[in-house]
């Protein structure tokens, strides 16, 4: 039985919801070089999170989590940018904000756990 894992889950779910902004931004508004940036961020986080998993070293757990939320952070900045640049609307960044923030929080207290536990 597989165990869950709240940030893989999340993760996961949200790169999903960001591929298909990926191909609404292309097909609908035209837009290749922010939607580009954004699937490239927004993906990075679950597959880094992924490889955390599964690394060779607590060291090597914690630099792949360092990935993520870097990661996350560039999200939030493309979201962001999404909006204001009116190819998304204030409710669709928002609902996308809180899923990336709440992925954030989760890899903050995982790293602090991480190291604390060192």
């Amino acid at each position: 039985m597989k165990k869950e894992n709240p940030l893989l889950d999340k993760s996961l779910l949200f790169a999903a919801r960001i591929v298909k902004l990926h191909k609404y931004l292309a097909k609908e508004k035209k837009e290749h070089i922010i939607s580009k940036q954004i699937i490239r961020s927004a993906t990075s986080i679950g597959a880094n999170a992924n490889e955390a998993v599964y690394g060779q070293s607590k060291a090597d757990f914690i630099a792949k989590l360092q990935i993520s939320l870097k990661e996350t952070s560039e999200t939030e900045y493309w979201i962001r940018l999404l909006v204001l640049s009116e190819y998304i609307t204030e409710k669709e960044g928002e609902s996308l904000l809180k899923d990336c923030l709440e992925i954030k929080k989760i890899l903050i207290s995982t790293l602090n756990t991480a190291k604390e536990n060192k």
